[in-house]
């Protein structure tokens, strides 16, 4: 049941609704109210009451909330709900919001609500007269023949102007045209079809351009507003002539002289001549009047100046007059003539011309009064401007020779250095006798070829090379070069060893040359102790013909190696019987028990030595020196020392890496040499045939005359190697230098007397070791200035 009555309630309230709507659409279908007003009116005027019209009270606005709705998004309206008034929102321009249409109506509807009800309504704006005729320019300008005068076909012609604009309608309109009072012309008010008005310019008088050219009128557009509006135009007309003059020249004839060198485009006459009339009739034009082609391609008329250029270089030998005629005419096809005389006045206008004949080149060096080029010389011009001269730069070894005429021969003067110049620039001048004097230059090149005059030059006189024994077979040592000044085969150098002074000297198997780079290679291992230098030559040959060549000395030092250990030359290590030194018990430390002589076959550092006692029997009781080898008691000497020694000392050389040698060294201690000799284990037991101390001496008394005479025969044996040191198949060795204090110096600054120190000689390739002489050695500056002697 509940349902059912809320279903007719709902249907109820559906019913009403639509009644008030359609009864709101009826009264919106009925014909709009129309309300009047005057545009420019100011913001919030009074446009009408609608409380009538609306058929409501004051009282019941508020309740039915109206309000205004007009297309577009401008609310140009307004609607006082306290006093039902209707006023404008804003300033209304009829010509912005209507244009040209009359009427201006703008629509609008009042919305009123509870119930929904809509009220048409039209707003006319009535247009004030607030717009003056306007001209869209300000000037207009007529151009008016002479010609036209009253009485012909054109007594009523009309002449159409631009019409003035007024953004008014209706009266306020642009209504007619007026002129300001002339003698010429008056103006008639005419209307198109759609009702805008125009003026039109009639002629009631013959214009006279001599009397009067110009004349300047005032045109005035009024509207029908009260009071009128105006807009005014300037009239400005342009009498235009007619053609009733012809042109005339200033000269009948002109005469005319141009030198034949004139420039193109240079002007060599004016034409000029005058029309009466003026515009267009009064206007000239200049052209050539029947003229040749050939003036057409030398001469240029300017058409509107009259001048007449060059268009082609004049030659006086060819032509040397032009008669060229001209007409003037306006632009109403009347014409003038004129004659233009052009003489042509001779000019040195032609360089001389140089022709060759034959050209030479490249030529020898070496080769004088060699004939370069042939050539001729000519010029166009003829008396002095046809004479030439022709010349060369004076520091050039050339010269020029006349033959016939006009003809000349370039020769080399003295023979020619391709060496000290390869190349020579020959400009060669002509000049002819005119006035200004031209002239023409030709350049020659000349190449100057090579001739082989020059030998191989080496960039040293001599090379020296560093080369370190042991070395690997085909080494490269080093290198010679030598260029040569000639060019070509003449420059291609060839390098070649030269035969050494020493026959006996095995060169070709200890060096070889590379021919073409000058590179020397060590064939196989060099021996410092067997050959410490190498002095050859080397020669350089070009490819000329002849072939010229030149020598240069190469000196090959051989550097040293530690190739070779210390050999001990005392004691002797020869598997004979072993040398004993005897020492009384009574020595005061330091005693001298024996000294160990060694030498090096190497030279520098690798030679210096150096004695390190290894191994002794009594350690302690013994000690060598470490510079000289010398071995010397240590400490005081006891009955409860051992009676026999044996010392092993080792002997070592400074060289990288260190090479050494050892030697054994047996000590007796006897008592005032009285004690009878008792031979060691290691050798075998002899019986003494003779008093000990009786051998002793002798033997002390031997070993010093050996020492002695072998000193003089060693010194005399240096001397004779020294002086065949490049050929010698075993050499002494003698180390140079300053020597550390740890070391001995075996070349005689050690600290020995100098009847302990020796130089020893060993016989190579021996197989033995055994001695052969010892000499005293000399300081080493003896030793040097003997050899410079």
């Amino acid at each position: 049941m509940e349902a059912g009555g809320g279903k007719e309630h709902f249907q109820k309230q559906r019913q009403v609704l639509i009644f008030f709507v359609l009864l709101g659409i009826a009264r919106a279908g009925s014909e709009p109210r129309h309300y009047p007003v005057a545009e420019e009116m100011e913001s919030g005027s009074f446009v009408a009451n609608l409380l009538k019209d609306l058929g409501l009270e004051v009282d019941e606005l508020a309740a039915r909330g109206p309000r205004v709705v007009s297309k577009g998004k401008k609310v140009r309206l307004h609607f006082d709900r306290q006093t039902g008034d209707l006023l404008l929102n804003e300033k209304l321009d009829r010509e912005e919001l209507c244009g040209p249409t009359e009427p201006c109506v703008l629509p609008f509807q009042v919305l009123l609500e509870n119930p929904l009800e809509f009220f048409q309504a039209e707003l006319r704006i009535r247009d004030i007269n607030d717009h003056s005729p306007v001209f869209l320019d300000k000037e207009i300008i007529l151009k008016i023949s002479e010609s036209i005068t009253p009485g012909t076909a054109f007594l009523i012609e009309l002449i159409p102007l631009g019409n003035a604009e007024d953004l008014d309608v209706e009266r306020n309109s642009l209504q007619n045209y007026t002129i300001a009072p002339n003698s010429h012309f008056h103006v008639l008010t005419r209307s198109r079809r759609d009702g805008k008005k125009y003026p039109e310019l009639v002629l009631d008088k013959t214009l006279d351009r001599e009397e009067q050219p110009e004349l300047s009128l005032t045109i005035t557009a009024l509207d029908g507003g009260s009071p009128p509006r105006s807009g005014t135009v300037q009239i400005h007309i342009l009498v235009l002539d007619i053609n009733d003059n012809a042109p005339e020249f200033t000269q009948s004839l002109y005469e005319v002289q141009v030198l034949e060198n004139s420039p193109l485009n240079s002007v060599i006459v004016t034409v000029s001549a005058s029309d009466l009339d003026t515009g267009n009739f009064g206007t000239i034009s200049y052209a050539f009047f029947h003229v040749s082609e050939e003036i057409r391609k030398t001469f240029q008329l300017n058409p509107i100046t009259g001048d007449i250029q060059l268009v082609k270089y004049l030659n006086f030998e060819a032509i040397n007059t032009y008669e060229v005629d001209i007409e003037a005419k306006d632009g109403g096809g009347l014409s003038g003539k004129s004659t233009v005389l052009v003489q042509v006045v001779d000019v040195n206008d032609n360089p001389p011309e140089l022709t060759f004949s034959s050209i030479t080149s490249p030529i020898p060096e070496n080769s004088p009064d060699t004939v370069v080029a042939v050539f001729s010389v000519s010029d166009l011009d003829s008396g002095d401007n046809g004479r030439m001269m022709c010349s060369i730069e004076n520091d050039l070894p050339f010269l020029l020779k006349s033959s016939v005429e006009n003809f000349y021969t370039l020769v080399s003067q003295g023979p020619l250095d391709r060496e000290s110049q390869a190349e020579y620039n020959i400009t060669i001048t002509v000049t002819d006798l005119g006035t200004p004097r031209l002239k023409t230059q030709h350049n020659v090149t000349v190449l100057v070829s090579d001739v082989n005059d020059n030998a191989p030059a080496f960039t040293q006189t001599s090379y020296t090379l560093f080369v370190r024994e042991n070395n690997s077979p085909a080494l490269h040592i080093g290198g010679v070069s030598a260029t040569d000044r000639d060019a070509g085969a003449n420059a291609q150098v060839t390098y070649s060893l030269l035969p050494p002074q020493d026959p006996h000297l095995p060169l070709a198997s200890l060096v070889s040359i590379n021919a073409d780079n000058g590179q020397l290679f060590a064939l196989r291992a060099l021996d410092y102790e067997a050959l410490q230098a190498l002095e050859f030559r080397v020669g350089a040959t070009d490819r000329g013909s002849p072939a010229l060549s030149s020598q240069a000395l190469v000196r090959v030092l051989v550097l040293d190696a530690n190739d070779n250990s210390p050999f001990v030359l005392y004691p002797l290590q020869n598997g004979s019987a072993p040398c004993t030194e005897l020492v009384p018990r009574a020595a005061e430390p330091g005693y001298l028990v024996s000294k160990v002589v060694a030498v090096d076959g190497d030279s520098g550092q690798n030679a210096w030595l150096s004695y390190q006692l290894l191994k002794a029997t009594e350690p302690g009781l013994f000690g060598v020196w470490a510079h000289n080898g010398e071995v010397r008691t240590a400490r005081l000497l006891s009955e409860r020392d051992a009676a026999k020694h044996r010392l092993l000392v080792l002997v070592k050389d400074n060289g990288e890496p260190p090479l050494s040698a050892s030697v054994t060294l047996h000590v007796l201690l006897v008592d005032g040499f009285s004690q009878p000799y008792l031979p060691l284990p290691e050798a075998a037991a002899e019986p003494a045939q003779a008093d000990p101390l009786t051998v002793y001496l002798v033997i002390a008394l031997a070993s010093v005359s050996s020492l002695f005479l072998f000193s003089v025969l060693a010194f005399i044996a240096v001397r004779l190697c020294r002086r065949g040191r490049a050929a010698s198949l075993g050499g002494c060795s003698v180390p140079e230098g300053h020597f550390p204090g740890h070391l001995v110096d075996v070349s005689g600054t050690g600290t020995l007397s100098q009847s302990y120190q020796y130089e020893v000689c060993l016989m190579g390739g021996s197989g033995t070791s055994e001695f052969k002489f010892l000499k005293p050695i000399l300081p080493s500056g003896l030793v040097q200035d003997a050899e410079q002697n």
